[in-house]
């Protein structure tokens, strides 16, 4: 699970909880301080949170560079919209290309956990304001829902398009 951009190396990995002050951090970076987000992150991964609709079944992988958590994405199987999974968080730090660059690469990672756990109907909320995420995953092949949610009818098509 590594990938190699110029002159750094990204090991894309399963979080611990050990990871989750790091994810935290993140998290507050673009969201605020408002929830606790260090005691919602250990709880989603040790499987004590529950978005609506989820299933136990769930993933969190992090990108680390230089021994630095610089990214992470989480996602469950749901019942959610139809959906089989749901992109539950996408957060990474950097300059907006390098942050696309780790995203995609997450998105990429998560969209295999989802097609090896049999979930190929995947959706994910973005706020009607954040238009840069909306962006992302359009561009990675989501389709409008309604004005906060997107859904990839096949999370493993689009991805494997861009894989080739």
């Amino acid at each position: 699970m590594t990938a190699t951009f110029p002159a750094e190396e990204v090991l894309y990995r399963p979080a611990t909880l050990l990871d989750v002050s790091a994810m935290a951090q993140l998290r507050s970076e673009h969201w605020g301080n408002a929830p606790d987000w260090e005691h919602r992150l250990a709880s989603y991964l040790s499987g004590e949170h529950h978005p609506r609709h989820a299933q136990l079944v769930r993933v969190v992988i992090v990108a680390e560079e230089d021994d630095k958590i610089t990214g992470f994405i989480a996602g469950h199987l749901t019942r959610r919209y139809g959906c089989q999974g749901e992109l539950q968080w996408l957060n990474v730090s950097g300059t907006e290309k390098h942050r696309n660059e780790i995203a995609a690469e997450l998105l990429q990672q998560l969209g295999e956990w989802f097609g090896e756990n049999g979930a190929h109907r995947v959706c994910v909320d973005a706020r009607p304001r954040n238009n840069a995420a909306k962006e992302f995953y359009s561009r990675h092949g989501a389709e409008p829902i309604n004005s906060h949610w997107l859904v990839w009818q096949d999370i493993n098509s689009p991805l494997s398009a861009l894989r080739s």
